[in-house]
């Protein structure tokens, strides 16, 4: 039997399967997004007597809703500068995750670690008096990523001293630190003057990370793209990065290889946790003047952050490019919130469910393909090259 060989580079059919699963993420939720609505469902009831009623009713509701989505996210340099805003936690979190799945990894554990990292820098924004913008930030966020690190890195001891799955050992890390968060934020040296809620006192102003005058544009956007530069580098363009790609792919023979697997383990969960801890200290230390928000700690600041990073990195497979474009992607989601409700009357909660599909499909890319037949890679044998270019030989 001849070789079979394809007849589109990887990189082509990873990145059409994947626009595919977007464009289907959409398609479902607009689909449901009308028969959501109970005004136009209810003209579907007479479709037969009427359909251009109902089509023009549905075609209305879909364009308002994505066109409020284009004016909350990309409409003005405001919206533009939401989206960075909501994006920048979002690719750290997800580098966090990227980085543990080129190493065989699954990084279940950024929440935990985001959590970790916030408290760390909020305590040291709040605590420390005194210090200039150029020693206070730094300070801040390099511990941040430190109370990550540390809280990951423990995950990548254990799992490469005893063999545990690290989803398991993540799964009960996240729950020491919303615990660990939990009983910090009620304690006196974490609340805010004169209250007995879990809100810690606002950070001091050069805790906080510089913005542009009127917008939401900060420095944290600036840092999560020099973070992805870095994870590139690391990856593509160290001897690390070719052993953490090797253990990750087998690691039995990269340990045959040379490569020390307990060590890639170590080191690669200590690097995820960093991110995650920068994510954390990005959405902690953030500042929120145009919404009149304070910068402080709260016991809710993390949200789902880490589990939103799981889904970026899915989406951005793993790759640094990939993690900062899904970022964006899910920025905008987030950022077009509120013009959904003002402008097209739709819930919120849409953009969640967008995002549930857009997993549901990059997950499971032969499920896309076998929806789109037309998806699926020709392959020509390799004993009969196709006829042109035997005529050219």
């Amino acid at each position: 039997m001849s070789d079979k060989v394809s007849t589109r580079p990887a990189w082509l059919q990873t990145t059409i399967i994947t626009v595919a699963s977007l464009l289907l993420a959409f398609v479902l939720g607009a689909i449901i997004m009308v028969f959501a609505d109970a005004e136009v469902a209810q003209k579907w009831t007479y479709f037969f007597a009427q359909p251009g009623v109902a089509l023009s009713a549905s075609w209305e509701k879909i364009s308002l809703t994505f066109y409020a989505m284009w004016v909350g996210s990309m409409g003005s340099i405001t919206a533009i500068t939401n989206t960075t805003a909501e994006a920048a936690p979002l690719i750290a979190g997800g580098l966090s995750v990227a980085i543990a799945f080129r190493a065989g990894l699954f990084n279940i554990g950024a929440q935990g670690q985001a959590m970790v990292g916030a408290l760390l820098a909020a305590y040291l924004g709040f605590t420390i008096k005194g210090l200039p913008l150029i020693a206070h930030l730094p300070l801040v966020i390099v511990m941040g990523m430190v109370g990550g690190a540390v809280w990951g890195g423990i995950v990548g001891v254990i799992k490469a001293r005893t063999g545990a799955h690290e989803v398991i050992l993540t799964i009960m890390m996240n729950y020491i630190a919303t615990s660990l968060l939990a009983y910090l934020m009620l304690q006196k040296a974490f609340q805010a003057p004169g209250r007995n809620d879990p809100i810690s006192p606002i950070l001091e102003w050069s805790a906080t990370l510089p913005r542009i005058a009127g917008t939401r544009l900060h420095l944290g956007f600036g840092l999560v793209l020099i973070a992805a530069l870095f994870t590139w580098w690391l990856i593509e363009r160290t001897k690390f990065g070719v052993h953490l790609k090797a253990v990750g792919l087998n690691p039995d023979a990269a340990a045959v290889a040379g490569a020390s697997v307990q060590r890639v383990t170590m080191i690669t969960m200590a690097l995820a946790g960093a991110m995650a801890g920068l994510a954390g200290t990005i959405q902690v230390t953030a500042p929120e003047l145009l919404t009149g928000t304070p910068t402080q700690m709260t016991g809710t600041v993390i949200g789902t952050l880490g589990f939103d990073a799981i889904t970026v990195a899915l989406l951005g497979r793993s790759r640094p490019v990939g993690v900062v474009l899904a970022g964006l992607l899910f920025g905008a989601l987030k950022a077009s919130r509120r013009t959904m409700i003002t402008m097209a009357g739709t819930p919120d909660k849409l953009t969640d469910l967008i995002q549930a599909l857009i997993v549901l499909f990059v997950a499971a890319p032969a499920f896309v393909v076998w929806l789109l037949p037309f998806l699926r890679e020709r392959r020509v044998s390799a004993a009969n090259p196709p006829a042109a270019k035997v005529a050219e030989a």
